[in-house]
């Protein structure tokens, strides 16, 4: 390959149809000369049935792929599960390969980073099982030998502290959780 063909192989941001990312990554990694880059996120999240893990893009709708722009744009256009590549008019910005191997450095070879669910002190929680299900609380104590957490939340107009098993709360708000 010259120089010149070689600079056409760069990293493109590609867009995704909603909540396809690991079926268009899945799609790409089986064409020659086509590198992909899926980081995914790990971590629990409140649902009506509990808190449960989740995992999902990190950039919701969006992954990496490396490829000639030239020669493989419309096959990885027209790939299933890909909605396009992204650009502006004429214009198909590339991501620094600096970019690529900061993120890998993080994510490793399996794409996916977990968000620890330790809690501290402080922490502002949403109980998300039990009889207070859906209530908001503050993190008093961690006893992580029974990995039980003590909290301090409003019932009934006045402050209470309650124990609870940890995988009954959540971070508040935790519908994303950020990483870096």
């Amino acid at each position: 390959m010259t120089v010149a063909e070689n600079k056409n192989i760069a990293w493109f941001c590609l867009q995704s149809q909603p909540k396809h990312e690991h079926i268009a990554a899945a799609h790409l990694k089986q064409m020659d000369a086509v590198e992909v880059f899926l980081p995914r996120i790990r971590f629990k999240r409140a649902t009506r049935q509990g808190a449960i893990w989740t995992t999902e893009a990190l950039f919701t709708g969006y992954f990496f792929a490396r490829f000639h722009w030239y020669n493989s744009l419309r096959q990885i256009q027209g790939a299933r599960g890909v909605r396009s590549v992204v650009h502006f008019g004429e214009r198909w910005p590339t991501i620094p390969d600096v970019v690529i191997e900061d993120l890998r450095r993080v994510f490793g070879t399996t794409e996916l980073h977990t968000i620890p669910t330790d809690f501290a002190p402080g922490d502002d929680v949403q109980i998300t099982d039990g009889a207070m299900r859906g209530l908001h609380a503050v993190v008093l104590h961690v006893m992580p030998g029974r990995k039980r957490i003590a909290v301090l939340m409003e019932f009934i107009g006045r402050q209470t502290t309650i124990v609870l098993p940890a995988d009954f709360i959540v971070r508040e708000g935790e519908k994303r959780a950020e990483i870096l």
